[in-house]
């Protein structure tokens, strides 16, 4: 076997089919001196006993391009290489046991039609046709794929592996990663440790952490966060089945279930409710190619109920009874990308059960970017900077564990909400709200009070995909923040402080707006890329002349920080997440200004505090800073408070609007009132695709600076729209918007909703979607007929490009 070399351009540490993937892709794109490390063999990991099914549809656009690349890929891999993958198209069904998972898969075909997937709704006997050995009895629908496929696992990386090394990549197996290097924020190579005892060390400019489930250990051995749990992942595989014949994949996600022919015998495989994390205390040594202990009784809730399903089990002896262990994270969404903590370490690791169907796709996009710096599409569901440092907490990783395998087959209720490891992260008034009744959920580790219950009424969520029990308490939410005056937490919201004696230049050079103003004065802005595409969307407040403070959301914040140091150069700054510090209360409608002259001396008056600043104020006995900005278009200020004194503020708040009826409000409401005011939310209405103009943040941007990233996309777009950010609001009152409901324009799909509410103020959903527009005004976009597929009905829709609700904005600055 070949000895690693003494230096390389790339290291990949991890010999699965995640591995391959990279090193494949790498060569691809031109990378020589590539060399990747395997501490036993090629597969020994996970990728040996995987499933090996490869389903084309995601939960996103982009993530569903990535798997329908991997299919494309595995399909000609065999001709490129020689080795065979087993890839096939066998088609998929998944069926619906209950109303609730009916409208799920319902949602899903319309997402997949606006995707551009085949996708097809079948009956229960159209189901029953396409897969004779399924008992139908309680089966209310199905969904039928063609063209999703599976594949050999292991033969699928060691073809991956064979056109690697052809394109000049070097795979040392028995080689063991037990160190590495670093000067500062850059590793400068990894010493190992060969099966024969051998040392060395390879000097390298960058290395690639795809080592499975010991990526986690592999990270902090470089001192990079990368939480994953492996837990143990079941399935069995029958005797042979005379004349069974291909079958499709079926899932049955009701009963935790999936079904996979094999070679004429059945595999079942199942993701349990409650699943069992594995090797809390450090996987052995000398784990190679191992299954895991039998453990029938955890597993037969599930095989009783497939033996009802699919009686043909019944009859059929059992060959195998495997137990193997596959790896999770925290969101159920894999971890690619460079990471936070140093300049040059990349990772694609934790790839939840659906690493073969993923490693083509992301393969290719993480070799792409390494490439070229620059992610080749939106990859915010999977870049790793969203994982918070607490993560990586051993026994925080081990009880989420225990649900997110189970939550791939759960109901994907909208707003559903994490069970296990919660209450890490809290606001200083969480106890406050939870005393008044606050429904939590948990965003980046925060809870956060999304709602609040009213007398009699279960603080609890009772999930549905008609009207949640939680419906009419944001009504009323809204109607205080429109009418009267609300009160919300945005402490978890991220703050970075930008400050030295280049900031002024760093922050122009970062955003797309003048920021060299007045101290006190309050920019939304949005941080570009080279081709005009949004990386953030922000506010940003100078509080002095060295210094500036970005909020953004939580889960964004270590990407935007990230983002402001790699384009800092040389220049006197530094950024320090402040996050913590401040709790921010915000105090929102028509009286909001009633109610702080009451509990301040200062001027809360237009003339003397005007919309877009900042300033400190004194309220109560303690010392604040009041932003006058909106996110829910009305009247109002965000309140900064230190955490020692955020609970008095709180207190005298209260207090002073109890005749004003101050009502608690939640961040469900925010999100239904900035719907309504037609205001972006990054991730869904904007991301780093989207260009700043397209998605009618021009008025953000500045026509007279020079010097900014992304300045020649916006001068080169200006006129020449490809699409635009049109937001819709049904005609009927009744049926509910989330986000990905494929858009119609005159009766063709054009598109698919970014994000969806239901705008309470406005009387029927709202959301809002890219219609493509090249050569057409604003004019000719709105005389089209739009409808929004709502589970296959089509719903008439008013279109807008101004906001529905107050679209001059007068509410907010008056």
């Amino acid at each position: 076997m070949p000895m690693p070399p003494s230096q390389a351009r790339a290291v990949i540490i991890g010999g699965g089919v995640i591995g391959c993937s990279v090193a494949y892709h790498l060569v691809q794109e031109g990378w020589d001196e590539v060399v990747l490390l395997e501490r036993k063999r090629l597969t020994s990991g996970t990728t040996w006993h995987a499933a090996g099914l490869i389903a084309q549809l995601r939960a996103s656009k982009n993530m569903t391009r990535l798997a329908r690349y991997s299919q494309e890929l595995y399909a000609r891999l065999e001709a490129e290489t020689g080795i065979a993958t087993g890839f096939r198209h066998t088609g998929s069904i998944t069926v619906a046991l209950t109303e609730a998972r009916q409208e799920e898969i319902r949602r899903q075909a319309a997402m997949a039609r606006a995707f551009g997937v085949e996708v097809e709704e079948i009956s229960p006997a159209e189901v029953a046709e396409k897969y004779p050995h399924l008992n139908t009895e309680g089966v209310q629908s199905g969904v039928w794929l063609p063209k999703d496929g599976q594949g050999d696992p292991a033969n699928i990386a060691l073809a991956l592996a064979r056109g690697a090394r052809d394109g000049g990549a070097l795979i040392c197996e028995g080689v063991k990663v037990t160190g590495v290097a670093r000067e500062g924020r850059r590793v400068t190579g990894v010493d190992w440790q060969a099966e024969d005892g051998s040392t060395g060390h390879v000097d390298c400019g960058l290395v690639v952490n795809c080592a499975g489930m010991w990526a986690r250990e592999v990270g902090k051995m470089a001192g990079v966060n990368v939480p994953l749990q492996a837990c143990e992942h079941f399935y069995m595989l029958t005797e042979n089945i005379p004349d069974l014949g291909a079958l499709p994949v079926l899932r049955v996600p009701d009963e935790c279930a999936y079904y996979k022919e094999d070679a004429g015998k059945i595999l079942l495989g199942a993701f349990e409710p409650v699943a069992k994390p594995w090797a809390l205390g450090g996987i052995p040594e000398d784990f190679e190619f191992d299954q895991l202990p039998d453990d029938v009784d955890h597993f037969e809730p599930i095989l009783m109920d497939a033996v009802n399903r699919v009686p043909v089990l019944a009859e059929t002896g059992i060959h195998t009874f495997f137990n193997g262990p596959e790896s999770f994270t925290p969101d159920d969404a894999y971890h690619l990308g460079l990471v936070p903590e140093i300049d040059n370490v990349w990772v694609a690791a934790g790839f939840n059960s659906i690493g073969i169907q993923s490693a083509g796709g992301a393969g290719k996009a993480l070799a792409e970017w390494m490439t070229t710096g620059r992610k080749p599409f939106d990859l915010g569901d999977v870049d790793i900077a969203r994982m918070m440092p607490f993560q990586n907490n051993g026994r925080y990783l081990a009880e989420r564990a225990t649900e997110t395998l189970g939550l791939l087959y759960a109901d994907h209720y909208p707003y559903r909400q994490k069970a296990t490891a919660r209450g890490v992260r809290r606001s200083p008034l969480h106890a406050h709200l939870a005393d008044r009744s606050a429904v939590f959920g948990e965003f980046a580790g925060w809870e956060r009070a999304n709602w609040f219950a009213k007398p009699g009424q279960a603080a609890e969520y009772a999930y549905s995909w008609k009207r949640q029990t939680f419906f009419d308490n944001v009504g009323d939410e809204l109607r205080a923040v429109r009418e009267g005056v609300g009160l919300y937490d945005m402490s978890s919201f991220g703050k970075l402080r930008v400050e030295g004696a280049d900031a002024s230049a760093v922050m122009n050079h970062v955003c797309g707006a003048q920021m060299d103003v007045a101290v006190g004065k309050i920019v939304y802005t949005q941080f570009l890329n080279e081709a005009g595409g949004i990386e953030a969307d922000v506010t940003v407040t100078r509080l002095s002349e060295t210094c500036y403070l970005v909020v953004t959301p939580a889960a964004t914040v270590r990407a935007d920080a990230m983002w402001i140091r790699a384009h800092m150069g040389e220049a006197r700054c530094v950024v320090t997440d402040v996050t913590s510090g401040e709790a921010v209360l915000a105090v929102m409608g028509p009286r909001s200004r009633e109610l702080l002259s009451r509990v301040s001396p200062d001027d809360f008056s237009t003339a003397g505090f005007p919309f877009g600043t900042a300033r400190e104020v004194e309220i109560g006995m303690g010392l604040a800073r009041a932003h006058r900005v909106s996110y829910v278009g009305e009247l109002g200020w965000e309140i900064y408070v230190s955490a020692d004194m955020a609970a008095h503020v709180f207190e005298v708040l209260e207090q002073a609007g109890a005749d004003l009826g101050l009502t608690l409000c939640g961040l469900h409401m925010m999100d239904c009132a900035r719907l309504e005011k037609g205001f972006r939310h990054f991730g869904h209405d904007i991301t780093c695709e989207d260009h700043v103009l397209e998605a009618g943040l021009g008025f953000a941007v500045s026509k007279t600076k020079t010097g900014f990233i992304g300045e020649r996309a916006v001068a080169e777009r200006r006129g020449a729209l490809r699409k635009r950010l049109v937001q819709f609001r049904l005609t009927d009152p009744e049926p509910l918007l989330y986000h990905h409901e494929p858009l119609l324009r005159d009766g063709e799909i054009v598109g698919y909703l970014t994000s969806g509410a239901y705008g309470h103020h406005l009387g029927a959903a709202v959301g809002m979607a890219y219609v493509p527009c090249e050569g057409e005004s604003a004019e000719q976009v709105l005389a089209s007929r739009y409808e929004i597929d709502v589970t296959g009905t089509r719903v008439p829709a008013v279109a807008s490009i101004k906001p529905f609700f107050d679209p001059k904005g007068d509410r907010m600055r008056d």
